[in-house]
Order: C-alpha cells, then sequence, then structure tokens
C-alpha cells in the first residue's frame, strides 16, 4: 500500500471513549497517510462522560503503537483547526447509512469553509460497524461487559466513572 508523503489528515471526534471501531479506522488511516492527528474536540454540546483531558489521555494509551499517530484535543472549529495542523484532508467514519446524512453535511460545510482541505470517509471493519461511544456509556452504566468494544484500560476507566455517577 503506499502511503502519501508528507500527508497530514485529521480524524476528528468527541472520542468519549475512544472505542475498537475508532481505532480500526486510525490503523487504516496510519496506512495511507503520513501523519495522522487524532483531533479529540472538547464537544460539550454532546455532555460528554470523560473530560477532555481524560479522553486525549485514553486515546495516546490506545494508539501509542503508532508512530505516525499524534493526538490533540482542540476547542476550535474543525476548519480553523485542520487548517492550524496544515492538513490536506479529514477523515470521518461511516458505521452506517444512517449516518451518511449528517456526515454528507459535515463535509459539503467543510468544502465551504476550506476548500483546500477533503473530506474522506472510511467504514470499519464488519466487526466494528455496531460499536458507538454512546453504546459503550450505556452498557457500562447498566454494568455490562465492554471488554471486546474498547481497550482493557479504557474499560478499566469506564467501568471506575460509572462507579462514581452511581
Amino acid at each position: 500500500m503506499h502511503v502519501a508523503s508528507h500527508q497530514i489528515v485529521v480524524f476528528p471526534g468527541t472520542f468519549d471513549p475512544i472505542t475498537n471501531g475508532h481505532i480500526d479506522l486510525i490503523e487504516r488511516a496510519s496506512k495511507l497517510f503520513s501523519n495522522v492527528i487524532v483531533a479529540v474536540a472538547k464537544n460539550t454540546r454532546k455532555g460528554p462522560l470523560f473530560s477532555l483531558t481524560e479522553r486525549v489521555e485514553m486515546a495516546k494509551e490506545a494508539l501509542n503503537n503508532l508512530p505516525n499517530v499524534s493526538v490533540m484535543g482542540f476547542e476550535i472549529l474543525l476548519a480553523a483547526f485542520a487548517k492550524q495542523q496544515n492538513a490536506t484532508a479529514i477523515i470521518r467514519g461511516l458505521r452506517a447509512i444512517s449516518d451518511f446524512e449528517y456526515e454528507f453535511q459535515l463535509a459539503n460545510m467543510n468544502r465551504h469553509l476550506m476548500p483546500e482541505v477533503e473530506t474522506l470517509f472510511l467504514t470499519p471493519a464488519e466487526q466494528y460497524s455496531f460499536i458507538s461511544s454512546t453504546l459503550i456509556n450505556e452498557i457500562a452504566g447498566l454494568d455490562g461487559d465492554i471488554s471486546p468494544f474498547v481497550p482493557a484500560k479504557v474499560a478499566k476507566k469506564l467501568q471506575e466513572k460509572m462507579k462514581y455517577k452511581k
């Protein structure tokens, strides 16, 4: 597989928490681009379970085996962040057709805000297509087994967080 030389791609998301589905997409992006920036959005609108700092730390830990992947938190418009990082593309994940309409709207808005940056869609491996951070949080909140869906250290932190919420 050919890696685009000196191409920087941004993979944005809330990552609350990072899942094996996210990691699958990031690993595949790391084979296509020389530099992948996992951009963890503050996104207080979504009311994340974990703080921005915690989400960045968990992502860094989960991705530390990928030398061309870095993790950064951001609190500004994605278009501005992508420009700051000299990104040439944004990667977005599509799990199901239901994701497409929203992602299509985002891609068109981002194209309007930054026409020099392309949006690329990746689909996760089949075994990850149903995983979302929201579902993982719901399962963990009801004491379900989340170990197949997230890295072990993320599962531990999520279980600890749920103990304090009860």
